[in-house]
Order: structure tokens, then C-alpha cells, then sequence
């Protein structure tokens, strides 16, 4: 086993009160910033990277800093990340279903809590299992610990972050707050009724960047998947059944999609996180094994354990389990007043969370945090809690059995978001040798100071933007694809209004991308299909797919100039600009979408024009113009 970078006989300051008021505020930046930028996509990228950096940043004005401080700071900062996305692809969900007006600050904020302080509870027995025995690769996290390692000896890293950040959050103001140029450039055809071809490309610097981040493959498989929704499913419904009467082209595909062709993405979810159970059933075995070996050890074990291999005692972590649950309880309760049901529901809760937390530990260490199921495990609870709550409750209140169902799924996404994460999380501190129970303790941290404000930055973004549901005053809200096809499931259960025949489809697609995948493996390819982000690509729009495709495009042509480059360290730079600035670019745009949201709140309006000056071409020239600086900045550090 390769020795930590830091000799676990070595003491150093970790847990200090700088590092927790640093990590806390920045674990409330970030969070707000995935929450806008989730809402906005549907999806999300680990934060854990650009976190390293700013808190490097951050330490220099201070004295006797270190790594291992440092890595504390990323540990925290990263967790709000992560929580925002467990709540954004739920909770959200309530408000386009009319169940909530807005989000109640205190059951969103106890929703949080408890959710991520379980997904870090649930992971502190995996710890052992995943990264200490089975040794898996958690590339995110080896990707933290080199950057914080590198941070160490000098470098300025920090500037392709800033450069980003400046170039993302330029542009959105440009587009969204002046009213300069369009974000989106569509076109569709319908011929003689029946033949139907449509294209789109959100103009967003933001979503290449997430592209360019989990490379061509996921992205190859996220675009196949709108191709098999938009130039398959879409023309097929057409030719059997015929277009809408009454509609533009573009309003055609996009209705026959919202009201049918994107549960083929529910069908495959399904089947993507039923396989991944499967898949693991031999890993979760070991995790239960290592809970109550650790659990049998308890206090005993302390005085002989080494500050690198110290956790949480598992006697602390059963007992905060069982305190998070009674919040929990209260919740449904007040949902669906009904005792033994609520308990049933709570049980459920307990069970789903720790399996899936698992499964996204699991994950993470496989294909890393930004492919994280989360999404599939989710929908996966969701319809199997609804179909539960359909059989005690029957149909008499649809809503509360639906808003009951969302809930269960609010908790376990949080958890395995926060579970994925906090592996990752884990893995750079076993490189670095830090202590993993002061990391645990960390991303507490980060899960409480990230809960306390997601309520009202959710609020806010709903009262200036509108969320899900378009309305007069906010005719384009951000769309949350994530929570509305949650919502849609869950309603659709007890509504009996699912599209099945839709659904099972999906579920046949995904049995297929995963024979297809079974294929690549046997053949040791390095081409990978998992089904899951191919479903994601089923239910997002057309023009998030092809954004996110044309930064994995991106990513492999630089990674083509890497193969000839004769520097290895120059190559290093080069990947650790590329994801930085990438990084910034979704940062910087989903930070100046929040200020956007406030101006637009306290009613300051800086748009120059009703309508977008310049159009999508003009929209689509600046895209290109910072895609071709980006690939030439990167390209330039791997020549050095």
C-alpha cells in the first residue's frame, strides 16, 4: 500500500476554527451556485476541485497553514455542493405540483439536515470497505489530492479558475441581464405532417464546460440519448399517431416530448438503478460487514487505530441515525397524519438510504461524483415509495401520497448526493493522510451551514425566475428537468395517468445499453456504456445534450494533443487548467445568475431590449469565440 503523503505519526493542525468558518462559507457560495445551475440544467459536477483551489487561495493570508487544513476546507466547502443537488432535483418538485407555494424554510431546512448528515453517517462504514480494501479509484478524489499536493509546492492555479469564472459570469450577464443575444439557437421542420427533423444548441458556455469536465464518452452517451428521443421517438410518435394540430414545428416536438417521449429517461432510470443494486450486492455485503466489525470494535479499537485509519465511533453513528430519523418522522406526519403509515414511511426512508448511499459511494469510486447516479436511484425510491403509499392510502388524496413519495426521495437523493461526495472526499485524505473522523466532522459542517440557506435561495430563485412551470410573469422559469420528472412520476402513480407503455420501452432501451455495455467490458474496451447517462440524455431537452456533447468534443481533441506532447508535467498543467477553467466557467455563470436573480427581485432591470439584440447568431459567435480561447489557452500549457 502506497504510504499517505503526510506520515500518519505527523501531527498537524486540521481542525481548526479557521478551517470551519472558511469551509462553511464556502460550502453556502458553492451550494447557491449548484442549486442555480442544477435548476437551470438538470445536472451538476463535483465542486471538490475548484474548492481545493479557492482554499488555497484563501490559506496564503494566513500563517501556518497546511494541506491537510487544506483539505479539510474542500471537504466542507464541497458538501454544499452536493446537498444542493439532492434538494434541487426534489424538493422543487412540490412547488411545480402545487402541493407548496413556496419552500418552507424550516421542513426544507430539516430536509437538508437530516438528509446529508445521514448520507455522511451512512458512509463512515464504507470508508474501510471501498477505499481501504477494495482500493477503488475515486478519480475525482486521487484529482483533489493531486491539486492540493501541487497547491503545496507553488503554482498559480488559481487564475484559470478566476479566467473562467470571468468569462461564464460575463457572458450570462451579456445574455441574461442586458438582453444582448439569445441562449438558444433552435430549428425544427415538419413535413407533409408526418416527417419531422428538429435541432437545437443552448448557448451556454456553462454546459460545454460540464461536457469538457466528465469527457467525450459520458457525453457521447448523454447526446446518444437525446438522438434516440428527438430523431427517433419523436418521428416515430409523429408517423403513427400524428402531429398536434394548432402548433409550430418547434412547439410540436417539444409537447409530444414533455407529455410522452421523455419517460423513455424514466423507463431506462429505472432499469439503470436496479441494475446498480444488482451490481453491488457483493460490495454492500462488505460495507454491513465492516459496520458491525466496527461497531463490535468500538471504543476498544481507538487507542490502536492510527490518526489515518481513526473514524467516527459506530456507536455515535447509530445514535445520530436514529436522532435524524425523529425529524424525519414529524415531517411525514404533518403530510400524512397518519401514524403507522408515517412509520412505515420512515423505515422505508432508513433502508432506501442506506442503500443507495452505498450504491453512490460505490459509484463515485467507479466513475466519480459528476456521473453519479443519483438521479436514477432516486426515481427508482420514488416510484417504488409511491406505489407502497398507493396500496395503504389508495387514491382518496393523490396529492399527499405524492408529496409523501417526493419526500421519501428528497432524503435519500441528499444522502447519496452527500454519500458520493464524502467518498471522494475520503479518498484524497487517505492520499494526503488526513484523519478521517475531522473530515467527517467536516462535512457536517458543510451539510448544516449549506441547509441553513438553500431555502431562501430557492425562494428567491423562484420569486425572480420562476421554477419548472411556465406563467405569465415568468414565461421562461428555469426548467428543473430533475424535479419535474420526478414530480411526474410521483403524480402520475397516483393520478394513473403514466405513459407505461412509454416507460416499459425506456426500460427495454436500457436493458439493451446495458447488454451493450456487458459487450464492451468482455471485450476490455476502453469505451464504457453505463445506461444511466444515456437516461439522463432521454429526458433532458435537445439542447442541454447537444451543449454538453460539444464539450466532450472538446475534451477529446485536447486529449489527442495531449498523446503528442513530450512533457508529461506540461500535460498535468495543461489538465489541471482545462478542468479549472472549465470549473469557473460554471461557477462564474451560475454565481452571476443568482446577483441576476436579486436585481430582478428588488426590481432592477438592466435589460437594454425587450428582445435579444443580436439574436442566437450573435449568441453563438461569443460561444465560439470563448470555446476557441479556451482550447487554445490549454493547448498552449501542454506545448510548454
Amino acid at each position: 500500500m502506497n504510504k499517505p503523503y503526510i506520515s500518519p505519526e505527523t501531527k498537524l493542525n486540521e481542525l481548526t476554527l479557521k478551517s470551519v468558518i472558511i469551509g462553511a462559507t464556502l460550502s453556502v457560495v458553492l451550494g447557491a451556485a449548484n442549486a442555480y445551475f442544477g435548476l437551470f440544467s438538470g445536472l451538476t459536477v463535483s465542486a471538490s476541485i475548484p474548492a481545493a483551489v479557492i482554499s488555497m487561495a484563501i490559506l496564503k493570508a494566513f500563517k501556518n497553514s497546511n494541506i491537510l487544513e487544506n483539505n479539510l476546507i474542500q471537504t466542507a466547502a464541497s458538501a454544499g455542493e452536493s446537498l444542493a443537488a439532492g434538494i434541487i432535483f426534489t424538493l422543487p418538485a412540490l412547488v411545480i405540483m402545487g402541493y407548496w407555494e413556496s419552500f418552507n424554510y424550516l421542513e426544507t431546512t430539516l430536509i437538508a439536515i437530516c438528509g446529508g448528515v445521514l448520507g455522511v453517517l451512512f458512509t463512515i462504514p464504507l470508508r474501510k470497505a471501498l477505499i481501504v480494501k477494495e482500493k477503488l479509484a475515486f478519480p475525482e478524489g486521487v484529482a483533489t489530492a493531486e491539486v492540493l499536493k501541487t497547491g503545496e509546492k507553488g503554482g498559480d492555479a488559481i487564475k484559470y479558475l478566476i479566467i473562467g469564472s470571468l468569462l461564464g459570469g460575463l457572458y450570462k450577464f451579456g445574455f441574461e441581464a442586458l438582453n444582448l443575444w439569445s441562449g438558444l439557437f433552435e430549428k425544427a421542420i415538419l413535413l407533409k405532417e408526418r416527417y419531422y427533423l428538429y435541432f437545437s444548441l443552448n448557448l451556454s458556455p456553462a454546459l460545454v464546460a460540464v461536457g469538457y469536465i466528465v469527457g467525450l464518452n459520458i457525453s457521447f452517451l448523454v447526446f446518444l440519448g437525446g438522438v434516440i428521443s428527438w430523431y427517433v421517438g419523436i418521428p416515430l410518435y409523429i408517423l403513427i399517431k400524428g402531429a398536434p394540430e394548432g402548433l409550430s414545428a418547434i412547439q410540436i416536438g417539444g409537447e409530444i416530448w414533455s407529455s410522452h417521449i421523455r419517460y423513455l429517461g424514466v423507463g431506462a432510470m429505472i432499469v439503470g438503478g436496479l441494475w446498480a443494486l444488482v451490481g453491488l450486492r457483493s460490495a454492500l455485503g462488505q460495507a454491513f460487514e465492516a459496520g458491525v466489525e466496527a461497531f463490535k470494535k468500538g471504543s476498544k479499537a481507538l487507542s490502536t487505530t492510527s490518526r489515518t485509519e481513526l473514524d467516527t465511533p459506530m456507536s455515535w453513528v447509530l445514535i445520530g441515525i436514529g436522532v435524524m430519523t425523529v425529524p424525519i418522522f414529524l415531517i411525514y406526519l404533518t403530510i400524512i397524519k397518519d401514524v403507522p403509515i408515517t412509520l412505515f414511511m420512515s423505515l422505508i426512508m432508513i433502508v432506501a438510504g442506506f442503500l443507495f448511499s452505498a450504491v453512490a459511494g460505490y459509484m463515485a469510486g467507479l466513475v466519480g461524483s459528476s456521473n453519479n447516479p443519483i438521479s436514477g436511484v432516486t426515481i427508482a425510491t420514488i416510484l417504488t415509495t409511491a406505489l407502497l403509499l398507493l396500496l395503504l392510502m389508495g387514491t382518496s388524496d393523490p396529492a399527499k401520497g405524492a408529496a409523501g413519495a417526493i419526500l421519501v426521495g428528497a432524503i435519500v437523493c441528499c444522502a447519496a448526493a452527500i454519500a458520493g461526495d464524502n467518498m471522494q472526499d475520503l479518498k484524497a485524505g487517505h492520499i494526503l493522510g488526513s484523519t478521517p473522523r475531522n473530515q467527517q466532522i467536516m462535512q457536517m459542517v458543510g451539510v448544516v451551514s449549506g441547509a441553513l440557506l438553500i431555502a431562501p435561495i430557492l425562494n428567491l430563485l423562484l420569486a425572480s425566475k420562476g421554477i419548472g412551470v411556465p406563467t405569465l410573469l415568468h414565461p421562461n422559469p428555469l426548467s428543473a428537468p430533475q424535479a419535474t420528472l420526478m414530480m411526474s412520476v410521483a403524480s402520475g402513480i397516483f393520478g394513473g395517468n403514466l405513459p407505461w407503455d412509454i416507460i416499459v420501452i425506456g426500460g427495454f432501451i436500457g436493458v439493451l445499453i446495458i447488454l451493450a455495455d456487458e459487450y464492451f467490458k468482455r471485450k476490455k474496451s476502453n469505451f464504457k456504456m453505463p445506461v444511466l447517462a444515456v437516461a439522463v440524455g432521454l429526458y433532458l431537452p435537445f439542447e442541454l445534450d447537444s451543449s454538453i456533447f460539444i464539450g466532450g468534443l472538446i475534451a477529446w481533441l485536447l486529449e489527442k494533443g495531449y498523446q503528442k506532447a513530450q512533457n508529461s508535467t506540461s500535460v498535468d498543467q495543461a489538465k489541471n487548467a482545462g478542468l479549472l477553467m472549465a470549473s469557473g466557467l460554471i461557477t462564474g455563470e451560475a454565481l452571476i445568475g443568482i446577483l441576476i436573480a436579486v436585481l430582478t427581485a428588488v426590481q432592477w432591470n438592466f435589460s437594454i431590449s425587450d428582445d435579444p439584440l443580436g439574436g442566437s447568431l450573435l449568441g453563438l459567435l461569443i460561444l465560439t469565440a470563448i470555446l476557441i480561447y479556451f482550447y487554445q489557452m490549454v493547448s498552449k500549457i501542454a506545448k510548454k
